[in-house]
């Protein structure tokens, strides 16, 4: 088993003229390093945390070579149904920067994928500084990420392909502005807000104040997404707050879309989704909002009783 010290691995009795070695005369420390390369590569980023990294100095060693640090991806460790109130704490953060950070070093340039969670500007930072040939950048639910660390990711790294800014309450449109201008190959944006029709899945584990900042701007940011995101193909934006006139700005300009999440986006009908959608020839599949919507998410005042309860009912819940 890797990781297995000398004195766990079981005695195994050579027999002469076998050819068998005797267990207790191998010392794993010994292995080549392109040995211990080839070894490493099968395992994930994870298992080479929590087990080979920690054996002996020539597998450290090894578990640093740039080759096997060109993806940074925890991703997994928050694959659970349910979050913890612990990935909310400054010292869970410190721990992920503190990781970030390393491979980011160990990588020598060559990080191409970044998928994480709660990091911040600290470590963000340094990967656009480091990091040239990232193309693959998801940081959902990181609070103190600001769009100072991604005004200077677009700058640095514009061969971007893929961008998770979900739950990234202090990334602003300005922010998408920037990605837009400088990364001419984004074809993937994930831009989901928290669920703020029903905060109580996230209520006793997400600060308070972080669920009371969701971004209001949803048009704004519609608009950036649409005038400097052409190339986009995968859009998810989730509970954005946008009118009709603000999915209308990305449908105007993001033609390629295939794919387009508005599941959550309670002020948009039906009727305002086809018309929006009608000129996507590309389109493959678009995720309306699929649930009641209460009267007191509707300003009155601005729909009118009647316009109010005609839109309701062209939800897909009341479809007739």
């Amino acid at each position: 088993m890797l990781g297995a010290t000398q004195n766990d691995r079981p005695s195994m009795e050579g027999k002469e003229g076998t050819g068998t070695a005797d267990a207790e005369s191998v010392d794993w420390a010994e292995l080549t390093h392109e040995c211990l390369i080839g070894i490493l590569a099968r395992l994930t980023f994870e298992h080479r945390w929590t087990g080979p990294m920690f054996v002996c100095k020539p597998w450290l060693n090894a578990c640093q070579d740039p080759s096997l640090n060109s993806v940074f991806d925890l991703e997994t460790l928050f694959d659970s149904p349910t979050e913890s109130s612990r990935w909310w704490t400054p010292e869970f953060e410190r721990r992920i920067n503190s990781m970030f950070r390393s491979v980011i070093s160990w990588s020598n340039g060559n990080l191409t994928e970044i998928l994480t969670r709660h990091c911040s500007d600290l470590s963000l930072n340094l990967a656009a500084q480091s990091c040239p040939n990232l193309q693959v950048l998801s940081i959902k639910s990181s609070p103190h990420v600001t769009d100072a660390s991604i005004a200077l990711i677009a700058y640095h790294c514009r061969n971007l392909k893929q961008l998770d800014i979900s739950y990234c309450y202090e990334i602003s449109h300005e922010s998408l502005v920037l990605i837009g201008r400088n990364c001419p190959n984004l074809t993937v944006l994930k831009r989901n807000l928290m669920n703020w029709l029903d905060p109580s899945q996230h209520v006793g584990i997400v600060p308070d104040d972080y669920l009371n900042s969701c971004p209001q701007d949803g048009d704004t940011e519609a608009a950036a997404i649409g005038k400097f995101m052409p190339q986009l193909e995968h859009l998810e934006i989730r509970f954005l707050k946008l009118s009709a006139k603000g999915l209308a700005s990305i449908c105007e300009g993001c033609l390629k879309l295939e794919y387009l999440d508005l599941s959550g986006c309670a002020n948009l009908t039906s009727r305002d989704i086809i018309n929006a959608t009608s000129n996507l020839r590309d389109l493959k599949e678009v995720k309306k909002p699929n649930f009641y919507i209460p009267r007191s998410v509707f300003h009155t005042e601005r729909y009118g009783h009647w316009r109010l309860y005609d839109e309701r009912f062209q939800t897909d819940v009341f479809r007739i």
